[in-house]
């Protein structure tokens, strides 16, 4: 069944047409265009403001509960509609370095509450525990550890189809495990690391293509030495998320 929804204000992501018309045909968008049909059902929206939701592949919490500290469906679901209230449709629940038994705990949480509600939670991020504790900023001492390979295998095996994202600091892992992780299927993001540029490099070469909050937790851009900074700056095809909120990130960093 074809639907419009018109009178809307629609941003494409190239451009915004003012009084614009989106032809829907069975949940799928099919075109964009101001032209108004009137042979099929239409939704007026009234002048209002349409865009495509936004993802957040790393979100910790949301109005009442902290993933981390209480990895059950009622947190995923205050994450999800807290979320919504900002545009945000889809999201990964992120949880930090914790322990074995919590991370077990957050994936099972994940898997159950996606089997029951088919909505934008769409997996799991696993931010941690192999980081370098160098660069551990928030994440606990105590919970910040080197992967072994019983652990790593237990992961990978209870995390397939929940976990999507898993910031790791590669220079912690040992060749063999690295390579676990790649043919996992998880999305790998390098954080929390003091690799070096040269270093960056080579993880980025591996087919690594994600880095976590770009800026915070990792090797800085320098004249001498352009850290992870600079190798994700000199690589098109590596994306690097920033937490603009003024502490993260400075304001002074956001794109004109």
């Amino acid at each position: 069944m074809k639907q419009a929804i018109v009178n809307a204000i629609v941003h494409t992501g190239d451009e915004v047409i003012e009084n614009g018309a989106v032809i829907i045909e069975n949940g799928t968008i099919i075109s964009v265009h101001q032209e108004i049909p009137n042979d099929i059902e239409q939704i007026n929206l009234g002048g209002n403001h349409l865009a495509a939701g936004f993802i957040d592949i790393q979100i910790n919490g949301g109005e009442k509960y902290y993933f981390s500290q209480t990895p059950n469906e009622e947190t995923i679901q205050d994450i999800y509609d807290a979320s919504m209230k900002y545009g945000t449709t889809h999201v990964l629940p992120c949880l930090i370095s914790s322990s074995r038994e919590t991370i077990l705990n957050g994936i099972e949480a994940v898997r159950e509450y996606m089997q029951k509600h088919k909505n934008g939670v769409v997996g799991m991020h696993l931010e941690g525990p192999f980081l370098n504790p160098l660069r551990r900023g928030a994440h606990s001492i105590d919970q910040v550890r080197k992967p072994t390979n019983e652990e790593l295998e237990e992961i990978i095996r209870k995390g397939k189809d929940v976990i999507k994202v898993i910031t790791i600091a590669p220079e912690c892992f040992t060749e063999e495990q690295l390579n676990m992780l790649i043919e996992s299927g998880f999305t790998i993001s390098i954080g929390h690391s003091t690799i070096t540029h040269k270093e960056a490099q080579f993880y980025f070469s591996k087919g690594i293509n994600l880095v976590t909050h770009l800026f915070n937790a990792m090797t800085q851009f320098g004249h001498r030495e352009p850290g992870l900074v600079g190798a994700v700056f000199e690589n098109e095809e590596v994306y690097a998320p920033v937490i603009l909120d003024g502490a993260h990130c400075d304001y002074a960093c956001r794109q004109k």
